[in-house]
């Protein structure tokens, strides 16, 4: 692996930056990646758990009794949006701070993306190059939904003694419906974007197959994440509400992409199938395609 590719990841982007908790997450948090997991998935809650309630994944309580979380709490997904502004809101709920047994009522309510977000984070601290990655999951139990790829953020870290990145759903580790590891999820088992693009423009994929839960269906729900990811790949982990500022998040242009268009984005998914031999032209990319780089969204 590049040196440079390796050293890209171990530095933190706006979202991963820990600031003056970084000694905290390098030092006082254990450095088994399985432990790391475990640790951070019991400091979070699904805005879907909690609406759920005690039934279905969490009918054994595995994500803590929702009865004892209050009425008010909602998701804060819009509110923090960075790794340190999560560590600061997880030491004010309860001063131990990263703890195994944090009560339901003190835990955060907070979805995919900030559990990738926060998993990135503590490695990055503890000098293991680690990047977030978007795209989609078939392996979650959807119910009346059927048989769909659901959005989904998840992890990569790599491993130096056996020089392979590693792909983790600490998120979804929990509460899989299917028999994998998920601190090294075999290939082919998350559904990245780039493959899903370039399989949908090839007509060799249904688009329908692939779900957001904005709730939104088709290959527009595939370009959300091919950018949100090559957001991620440049250390830059974009919250949701954030779409480029070439419009290609909206319905309506998405529907009116020109032959140009649709080359470009093509072009970005056959870079982004293999991220680390095409770093240098992403890289060129991120740093010249304003339609691309620049969002829209709230007050962009």
């Amino acid at each position: 692996m590049n040196e440079k590719v390796l050293k890209h990841y171990l530095d933190f982007g706006t979202f991963t930056y820990p600031g003056l908790y970084q000694d905290i997450l390098k030092n006082d948090i254990p450095d088994d990646i399985r432990e790391i997991g475990d640790l951070v998935r019991k400091s979070f809650i699904h805005r879907t758990t909690l609406a759920a309630g005690n039934v279905g994944t969490n009918a054994d309580l595995r994500f803590g009794d929702m009865t004892k979380v209050p009425w008010w709490r909602q998701s804060e997904d819009d509110v923090l949006v960075t790794a340190v502004a999560m560590i600061a809101e997880l030491c004010r709920r309860d001063k131990r701070g990263f703890v195994s047994d944090r009560e339901p009522k003190d835990k955060l309510v907070l979805t995919c993306r900030f559990v990738a977000i926060l998993i990135a984070s503590i490695l990055k601290s503890k000098g293991i190059p680690a990047r977030v990655r978007s795209g989609n999951a078939p392996y979650f139990d959807m119910g009346d939904l059927g048989n769909v790829s659901t959005d989904h953020w998840i992890n990569q870290y790599w491993s130096r003694s056996e020089r392979r990145w590693i792909t983790i759903d600490v998120d979804g580790s929990l509460s899989l419906n299917e028999d994998f590891d998920p601190y090294d999820m075999p290939d082919k088992t998350f559904d990245f974007p780039a493959d899903a693009w370039l399989a949908i423009r090839a007509g060799d994929v249904d688009p329908e197959h692939f779900y957001n839960a904005k709730p939104e269906r088709g290959a527009i729900v595939v370009l959300w994440s091919l950018f949100y990811d090559f957001h991620s790949v440049m250390n830059s982990e974009i919250i949701y509400a954030h779409k480029p500022a070439g419009g290609y998040g909206e319905q309506e242009k998405f529907n009116a992409l020109t032959k140009e268009e649709l080359e470009k984005i093509d072009t970005l998914a056959r870079l982004m199938q293999k991220p680390d031999d095409n770093f240098d032209e992403l890289v060129k990319i991120w740093e010249t395609e304003k339609e691309f780089r620049l969002l829209v969204g709230g007050l962009l």
